[in-house]
């Protein structure tokens, strides 16, 4: 048994504009079949597919305004100093702006997207030469090899790189994103306006895949999400994420 990361989920008061702006940033496509709107590769979602390489992204609607720096972001990829010059200012051209969380003075280049969830666009890196445009999930954490623990069982994603400050997985099929746990101060405290979404594989059992999660350390959690054919949990750091269930 296990789980494959399937989509980014954000949060947002204007779905349709976010996801526009994502579509546009990525040079993907925005599907929008009802009060969600996906962002993916191709004009449907990217999760019904039995065996995705790429993790799209499914823009959602909440009635809050964000009101603190997310603790999950994004990291786009370039593939050279003009080509990061070049995406930036397009960004911009679409609506980012440039935001300070204390960064200082790094290669890369940080923005928020329309609703002010954070991003970075990333100097040319060899690691990241055929994620697509998307280089990494970020999560912000306490404790990397904690998160290395239970990620590294709670999905089929293989171990790069383990340390105090930093874990590292991918999918074992190769090519597509990172997902990076990265050592931050501080503990979450509040519910983020972004978190991975997380599928079985045809044929697996949703039920037993939840079991073996809260077996690993997850727990349930409410976000108001009612009744609902997915579940909500968090983490032993209690980073949410959502197991749907499959199509």
């Amino acid at each position: 048994m296990a789980l494959r990361p399937v989509q980014v989920n954000i949060k947002a008061l204007d779905p349709s504009a976010v996801g526009r702006f994502w579509a546009e940033a990525l040079d993907w496509k925005a599907y929008s079949p009802g009060v969600t709107t996906y962002v993916g590769p191709s004009d449907d979602p990217v999760w019904p597919d039995p065996d995705p390489v790429a993790v799209g992204i499914n823009v959602v609607p909440v009635p809050e305004p964000k009101t603190t720096k997310n603790r999950t972001h994004l990291d786009l990829a370039t593939t050279s100093a003009a080509h990061q010059a070049e995406v930036v200012a397009r960004l911009k051209a679409l609506g980012a702006t440039p935001a300070d969380i204390g960064q200082g003075d790094v290669p890369w280049t940080v923005l928020t997207d329309p609703e002010g969830n954070e991003f970075c666009v990333l100097e040319s890196r060899e690691v990241y030469r055929d994620t697509g445009p998307i280089a990494a999930v970020v999560v912000d954490c306490v404790d990397p090899r904690a998160m290395a623990r239970f990620w590294g069982e709670a999905i089929d994603w293989t171990l790069h790189e383990v340390t105090d400050d930093q874990a590292t997985l991918r999918s074992a099929k190769g090519g597509g994103l990172y997902l990076e746990f990265l050592r931050s101060p501080g503990a979450k405290t509040v519910p983020d306006r972004v978190h991975l979404d997380l599928l079985p594989y045809p044929g697996d059992d949703r039920a037993a895949e939840v079991a073996r999660l809260r077996a690993l350390g997850a727990v349930d959690v409410d976000l108001g999400q009612g009744d609902v054919p997915w579940t909500c949990m968090a983490d032993p750091e209690g980073h949410e994420f959502c197991v749907l269930a499959p199509s």
